[in-house]
């Protein structure tokens, strides 16, 4: 039997010491730490890697310090659309949903998507029936509202681009008007992708990636979170990986994909690949971010090129580990 290993994300990018109090801080390592510790619980009884990181996922999107389901970004139209992917390496099995507006889990239509129908990835209001057809929850919009979110938004909607959460919430506090808003990245301003990896104890890979998006994005945009490659990857034979960062250059550079394609082919170990894909090939492209990898001898790799990353991991029996900047903390 493999020892079971998993890791989670929960969004890279500008994440400043300075940012966040320790009573904030402490709520993100609080919540990181309970969500890997019920990953941990599938796995070490004999759960498979895809029921652990579906979990994972599940319970980031009702986190609200997240940008996942509850608590999802607004697009320019002051709307949620939501993505996400799940991948089996053990028969590259997958299942997406993209711009849905009313799963409360997309993690779940994703799932539903790959075991009950003959599709990969279902979009908008058809992927939306199917899921409820296939007993997938389903809320009012207003669910995916919190007051932080809708107020980050109202900052920053007369620009004319759309914002990663870091750079959004930054130009909010950039640009404050009141001196009792609290500096970026504060948890009710919560960013990014989030995402979960794990090796199962019959050594079976598994990967999974949700998101709202990105703040005031074009109603109708796709990032890379449901696409198979980009976002998501999970093959036995190499890795399972999950991402976070600038969608459109991890769709670009088909990023998860490429570590596992540098390990297949080059030989790379799991370090070397994603080292080569977060330091090299990203950049090259504009990708700012970070991914989680494990491999099936049970190597693990988070790898991000911004100030910090929400991530964490357990291994077996131990006890999760959790960190936010570059270094340990």
């Amino acid at each position: 039997m493999t020892t079971p290993v998993i890791a989670i994300h929960g969004g890279a990018g500008t994440i400043s010491r300075d940012s966040l109090t320790a009573e904030e801080e402490a709520r993100y390592h609080q919540a990181l730490s309970d969500i890997v510790a019920a990953g941990q619980a599938v796995l070490n009884a004999g759960g498979s890697a895809l029921e652990a990181v579906t979990e994972a996922v599940r319970l980031l999107e009702d986190c609200p310090l997240f940008n996942a389901g509850h608590g999802a970004v607004y697009t320019s139209e002051g709307k949620h659309e939501l993505d996400a992917c799940v991948m089996n390496g053990a028969d590259l099995s997958a299942g997406a949903v993209a711009c849905v507006t009313n799963v409360r889990n997309p993690v779940l239509a994703a799932r539903a998507v790959m075991e009950k129908s003959q599709h990969v990835l279902l979009v908008g209001p058809a992927a939306e029936a199917f899921a409820a057809r296939n007993g997938v929850v389903t809320v009012a919009p207003e669910y995916f509202h919190t007051d932080a979110r809708h107020q980050q938004w109202m900052r920053v909607r007369g620009q004319d681009k759309a914002m990663l959460d870091h750079d959004a919430a930054s130009f909010a506090f950039a640009h404050k008007d009141e001196p009792a808003e609290k500096a970026p990245i504060d948890p009710d301003n919560k960013f990014g992708t989030v995402g979960a990896v794990a090796l199962d104890k019959f050594g079976n890979l598994a990967a999974a990636t949700s998101t709202g998006g990105i703040t005031n994005k074009q109603p109708g945009r796709v990032g890379d979170s449901p696409l198979i490659g980009a976002g998501c990857y999970a093959a036995n034979a190499t890795a399972a990986v999950s991402a976070t960062g600038t969608g459109e250059s991890f769709m670009r550079a088909v990023a998860c994909h490429d570590v596992a394609a540098r390990m297949a082919y080059a030989g790379n170990s799991l370090e070397q690949a994603t080292q080569a894909v977060v330091f090299q090939s990203l950049p090259t492209v504009g990708g700012r971010g970070g991914l989680i990898a494990v491999d099936a001898q049970g190597n693990l790799a988070l790898p991000f090129n911004t100030e910090g990353m929400y991530r964490a991991y357990g291994r077996g029996e131990l006890a999760p580990v959790t960190a936010i900047y570059g270094h340990a903390g």
